[in-house]
């Protein structure tokens, strides 16, 4: 059952969604060679609750950790470890938190120093991908529109659209209805209307979309073990239209990125 907000509500999520984003935005700036995952892990943990709210992975599903912490190959679900960051790295940073009765679920995948050409272009496109399924969030539309959006994008520049793992509802749990695809047909799947609050999360790969899942329960990993990367927004429907809730201004900032990307669904 889709769960409708109202507009209290929603500006409510923008508080949550903001703590995310500012987390994220504070680890931009720690995200270096030589660093370890558990180490981010711990300051995010810290941040979110001196914001407070509660880290909103930590123990969600029995998951151990505040982050996911996925690197190259891994493609979201990683579990944060002391094995250094290196050059050439990327590190997708999945984040939630509780603030209010209410979730911000919020990706990024950042470069470690200088990466290859090839993967800054995985990186551009998927990021990309993900403003293309939002610009069809909106009211009348239908979850099949954003899928399509995403997949075409992606597959049009040769990238793998992941399909086993996909965007959702959002709101008092983590995880609502509906299930938000990266892949699909338009015109197909569940109708957007005004006040749903979704996470949209394209998660694309340099090579093929298919996955494996690790022994430990958690970790997913590219089946050919080329990259991956995985960038999210909380996006709700306001006067018909796509607006942001959480925002990569944070993370723009600290990483000194000029950027109009997200003026268009501001309102």
């Amino acid at each position: 059952m889709i769960i409708v907000k109202t507009r209290e509500e929603i500006e409510i999520m923008r508080e949550s969604a903001l703590v995310v984003s500012k987390t994220l935005g504070m680890l931009a700036s720690e995200v270096k060679p030589g660093v370890t995952t558990l180490y981010l892990d711990k300051l995010a943990e810290d941040f979110i609750r001196a914001e407070g709210a509660i880290p909103g992975f930590l123990g969600l599903y029995d998951f151990p950790n505040t982050l996911c912490m996925s690197p190259n190959a891994q493609v979201v679900h990683g579990i944060p470890n002391k094995t250094p960051l290196k050059e050439g790295d990327i590190i997708s940073i999945d984040c939630g938190a509780l603030k209010n009765g209410f979730y911000g679920d919020h990706a990024y995948t950042f470069a470690v120093g200088e990466i290859a050409d090839d993967v800054k272009k995985l990186l551009d496109v998927t990021k990309q991908s993900l403003y293309e399924g939002i610009r069809n969030f909106k009211a009348g539309n239908r979850v099949g529109d954003v899928g399509y959006a995403i997949q075409k994008y992606t597959e049009d520049r040769g990238y793998g659209v992941v399909r086993e793992l996909v965007g959702h509802g959002l709101g008092r749990t983590m995880h609502e209805d509906p299930e938000m695809p990266n892949y699909g047909k338009r015109g197909r799947g569940k109708k957007f209307t005004e006040g749903m609050v979704v996470a949209i999360e394209p998660m694309t790969n340099l090579g093929t979309h298919k996955i494996r899942q690790h022994s430990d329960g958690w970790t997913i990993t590219t089946l050919d073990n080329k990259p991956s990367a995985h960038f999210e927004h909380d996006v709700a429907i306001v006067n018909g239209k796509p607006e942001l809730l959480s925002t990569f201004k944070y993370v723009h900032d600290a990483l000194g990125i000029v950027s109009n990307e997200e003026d268009e669904f501001r309102q």
